[in-house]
């Protein structure tokens, strides 16, 4: 069970209330989440939020002028992208807006992009990918969502003759010089990274595709073109700051906000053809349809084949073809399902056969788990385990891995403290990729936990509780409400409220082996509400019977109790569409 913390910050509700016309207990809701002065509020709740100016970004004068320079000049172009979700969509919104801009210009450039095969390439630039540019005559390397640790293969391109621009979102490697840091960042003409510890961007939370949708941006402002394609673009940036798990705070809040609009009818052809082939042909999108609907199949191609489907998907112009690439790349993304639920499966026997439940750091290796997938395990590992979790696969080389990790471990600094041990890695604080020799992995296992000082209070995750709400409170009008926190997700979650001591009135199961519980309570107000359980059933009737006894909870699940069986939920309420009406549902999140 999560450790339940109550959000405590104070104000005045009822006077924002008054002031906003809001609900004083949305207005509690969006204090707990740092919106505090009335020009918070007024952006917040605004139809219309702004984005800060690009050109504050380090370096993106520079990258502008460079880039248009080139344009001017008619130069072969190469954008270097990533195979994820966020790189694809990076690599889409400079391969149109610098073509959009070539036309406007009447240029005779070339613009191609590559994006490396997650097997054969590995994450970012190589070496290869150097040497293949100056045998195809490319005059300038562009990258997205990566370049920014690739210093020697930037080192090589300088050397060769070539230009390099660098766009990424990525920390920026250091090595540590007695008690500081020195930061190595490649020798490129133009390097745009908002991590940059030089860089005085206000907003340093912005994903890969972002950045990218900025600089292309900065170019139309500086040209003074028609500005009409940016609105597309925002659309590719939107689905990536969702799916890359950033924080919907400050200008990324904005964007999904006005992405999610644009995306009910999207100006992309392989966007549309996606939402009909997954069900989404309804029209309005959410941050849960981008992050686990459209983001993941995205993403599929570049985990199970290669990510230039998804990148050709995005730039087809063609409504039937962006229909057939659209349903081969669905497919896809259900076998990438099925290799998850494999190697999830294989995760959890070592992890109870060899005793690694006990370590503060999972680090758990599985030869034969596809290497696309590894991200994806490890994620579900953590979540499962409340640690920080590696999964690592059999390379052609060696072996890689991908990390996930929770509050309070900063795994990017961790892997740095052994970084000899690598031979390549990357990433940030809550997610890392790597690359080491085999007979390594036991030693990575052994030093990641002699070093790490996570408590069992960290280990057990935080749930974060706004307030004691009534189910009473959980009307259709305060829905209503809650709909202005829209959108939310990471950095921006949706309500949580607790409720101790309500009565178990009775409790069904449903679904294949009892998978969603639908429970009737009674707070302590009287009021009886049914609540739904999706995980955790046979947890929750176990826990109940070792305080109640077999027969107190058996009568209250067949509704016969008299109301001795009780317990403290923490819940959140959400629409339930069905058949186009909608109705109230109450979710159980956690108990005890």
């Amino acid at each position: 069970m999560a450790k339940w913390m109550l959000r405590r910050r104070s104000a005045d509700f009822t006077a924002i209330s008054r002031e906003f016309n809001i609900d004083p207990l949305l207005a509690r809701l969006l204090v707990n989440r740092g919106v505090i002065t009335s020009e918070d509020f007024k952006a917040y709740l605004g139809d219309d939020g702004s984005y800060h100016n690009p050109l504050l970004m380090k370096d993106m004068v520079l990258a502008v002028d460079i880039l248009v320079d080139k344009l001017n000049m008619g130069a072969h172009i190469r954008i270097v992208g990533d195979y994820d979700v966020d790189g694809v969509c990076s690599s889409a919104i400079l391969k149109k807006g610098l073509e959009y801009m070539a036309r406007e210009l009447s240029s005779r450039s070339e613009i191609d992009v590559y994006i490396p095969h997650r097997i054969k390439d590995g994450y970012g630039l190589n070496m290869s990918i150097i040497e293949n540019a100056y045998n195809d005559g490319v005059d300038t390397i562009l990258t997205c969502d990566n370049g920014i640790s690739a210093m020697a293969e930037i080192e090589r391109a300088v050397e060769l003759g070539m230009d390099v621009i660098i766009t990424d979102h990525h920390e920026v490697p250091y090595k540590i010089s007695g008690e500081t840091r020195e930061y190595l960042v490649p020798p490129a003409l133009a390097v745009v990274d908002p991590k940059q510890e030089d860089c005085d961007y206000p907003f340093k939370g912005i994903c890969g595709a972002f950045v990218a949708y900025k600089l292309i941006e900065a170019i139309i402002t500086s040209m003074e073109g028609d500005e009409t394609i940016l609105g597309e673009l925002e659309e590719l940036a939107a689905i990536a700051t969702v799916a890359d798990i950033m924080e919907l705070t400050d200008e990324n809040r904005t964007l999904v906000k006005r992405g999610i609009k644009k995306l009910a009818t999207p100006a992309n052809i392989g966007i549309q053809a996606l939402k009909d082939v997954s069900g989404l042909d309804g029209g309005a999108v959410s941050t849960f349809s981008l992050g686990f609907i459209i983001g993941p199949c995205i993403n599929a191609a570049g985990r199970i084949d290669s990510a230039s489907r998804s990148l050709e998907l995005l730039l087809c112009e063609n409504r039937l073809e962006a229909m057939n690439m659209a349903t081969d790349i669905r497919g896809l993304n259900e076998t990438r399902k099925r290799l998850t639920e494999q190697a999830v499966a294989e995760a959890d026997r070592q992890i109870e056969e060899h005793g690694y439940a006990t370590d503060k750091v999972l680090v758990v290796y599985i030869p034969d788990c596809h290497e696309s997938v590894a991200g994806i395990v490890a994620g579900k590992i953590k979540e499962k385990y409340m640690r920080p979790s590696l999964v690592i696969t059999k390379a052609e080389s060696g072996v890689k891995g991908s990390g996930r990790s929770i509050e309070g471990y900063h795994l990017y600094d961790e892997m740095t403290k052994v970084s000899d041990i690598f031979t390549k890695f990357g990433g940030h604080s809550q997610a890392a990729g790597f690359s080491l020799e085999e007979d390594r992995i036991d030693e990575l296992r052994q030093r990641l936990n002699e070093n790490c000082t996570l408590t069992e209070d960290d280990m057990r995750g935080i749930l974060r509780i706004d307030a004691d709400a009534p189910f009473s409170y959980c009307t259709p009008g305060f829905l209503r409400e809650l709909d202005k926190m829209e959108p939310v997700g990471q950095g921006n979650e949706g309500c949580m409220f607790a409720r101790k001591d309500v009565s178990l009135v009775s409790g069904k199961m449903f679904g294949g082996s009892g998978i969603v519980g639908k429970y009737r309570m009674r707070d302590t107000d009287g009021v009886i509400s049914e609540l739904t359980l999706f995980r955790k059933n046979d947890d929750l009737r176990n826990m109940l019977v070792s305080k109640y006894g077999e027969k107190a909870v058996t009568d209250a699940y067949n509704g016969n109790g008299n109301g001795e069986v009780k317990l403290s939920v923490a819940y959140y309420p959400k629409w339930n569409e069905y058949q186009g009406r909608k109705s109230v549902q109450l979710i159980i999140e956690d108990y005890c």
